[in-house]
Parts: structure tokens; C-alpha cells; sequence
């Protein structure tokens, strides 16, 4: 089956929260580190989309990316350009997720290029984002072009265990 990749404005991502949620909550139990830490509910998941991502696409801040196969939302990513007035050349790219069922079949590099299609069209130069350092992530944005800034020690909390986590801060410029 064909992967799909559509921009959901917040009507449609408001019309497919359940399944929104439901790819997070699989992404964070499955270990991604993406803001997260167990015990995390599928309504806490639903409440993240609600609260957090529905208000930012609504208000023209953030771009939604959503791939879809077998007619289930198999990803996402999300183009971050609400940005201060010195910074109106960059993005910042955010919460890339592949459903465990869908890895490894090129769905998050489609999300990538289709996240830096729409910072090319919306005049952005600079992408930035964080993975954190040795995630599975880190291999594909290397090979994608991205270079480290640096690293972060003791960035972010292991979704799993009571355990601090270093972050890797990557950028890329694009012609915009």
C-alpha cells in the first residue's frame, strides 16, 4: 500500500484526535523519547493534540504533517515557525513519530522532506531540531544532512526509568 503524506489543518486533526493519540501513546510505551514519561494515557495523549498542537496549527504557528497507510495514521511531524522577529529565517522541526507497526519503511524520511518542502515554501532557511543523543532518530537525520550544534547532558527524563538523558542539537540550511 502507498504511504500518503497530508498537511491536517486543525479541523482535521480535531476530527482525528483518537487516532492522533493513539500513535503517541504506542511511540512514547514503545520508547521515544518525545517529551513524555510513563505512566502516559491515551487521554494524555489525546490532551497533548487537544491542548497543545490543535491551538498552534489553528493560529497559523505550526504546520501538521500526517502519513497515512493502510488507512491508518502511521506518522507525523510537525514544522515549528512561530519564531521572534530576529529568527524569521528558521523552523524548527518537532515531534517527528512513526508508529511502531510502520518502521522502516521510509515514512519519517518522508516526513522530513515534506517538512523541509514546507519550510522552503514558507521562506525558512534554517531547520533546527533535538533528538535525543543515540536515539534511532539520530542515524536518519545525519543522513538527511543535518550537522550537530552540540550536545546536552542531563536534557530530558528516560520515558522508562528514573534516568537523565543527553539531547543532540541538529540544524540544516536549505535554500529558501
Amino acid at each position: 500500500m502507498t504511504t500518503t503524506i497530508a498537511v491536517f489543518d486543525a479541523d482535521d486533526a480535531e476530527g482525528h484526535v483518537q487516532a492522533l493519540g493513539t500513535l503517541l501513546h504506542a511511540c512514547v510505551h514503545d520508547g521515544a523519547s518525545i517529551g513524555f514519561v510513563l505512566p502516559f494515557s491515551q487521554a494524555d495523549a489525546e490532551a497533548f493534540w487537544t491542548l497543545n498542537v490543535l491551538p498552534a496549527v489553528r493560529q497559523g504557528r505550526r504546520l501538521l504533517l500526517v502519513a497515512c497507510k493502510d488507512g491508518r495514521i502511521a506518522g507525523t511531524g510537525q514544522l515549528d515557525y512561530d519564531t521572534p522577529p530576529n529568527q524569521p529565517h528558521r523552523a524548527e522541526i518537532r515531534k517527528v513519530m512513526v508508529h511502531p507497526d510502520f518502521r522502516r519503511q521510509g515514512i519519517a524520511k518522508a516526513l522530513m522532506a515534506g517538512l523541509e518542502s514546507a519550510a522552503h515554501r514558507l521562506g525558512r532557511g534554517l531547520i533546527t531540531l533535538d533528538t535525543r543523543t543515540g536515539d534511532k532518530a539520530e542515524p536518519l537525520y545525519l543522513a538527511l544532512g543535518y550537522r550537530v550544534a552540540g550536545v546536552i547532558p542531563d536534557y530530558c527524563r528516560d520515558p522508562f526509568k528514573d534516568h537523565l538523558d543527553a539531547t543532540t542539537i541538529m540544524y540544516k540550511a536549505i535554500s529558501a
